[in-house]
């Protein structure tokens, strides 16, 4: 399914997807082709995002785009004070 249809189907909503198609552009991937699981309330939305299995994803219906921001490498960003 198209994530337009994800969409149309549970507007302004939270849903855990399974991502079945995505392709990578510069640092992002874009997801072309999902399977709706459910719809997720937003008061469990965080507990859902980082409790979803591997390939599968929570996001909002409110974005245009289902897109992940991919960090390539994340230990650059931390600093430690000395």
């Amino acid at each position: 399914m198209k994530w337009q249809q994800v969409r149309e189907l549970f507007p302004d909503q939270f849903v855990l997807l399974s991502i079945l198609e995505y392709r990578e552009e510069d640092d992002k991937k874009i997801i072309t082709e999902v399977a709706p699981i459910r719809a997720v309330s937003e008061k469990n939305a965080n507990q859902e995002f980082f409790g979803a299995e591997p390939g599968n994803l929570v996001y909002h219906t409110a974005n245009e785009e289902c897109v992940i921001h991919l960090r390539r490498d994340p230990l650059m960003s931390v600093r430690r004070r000395s």
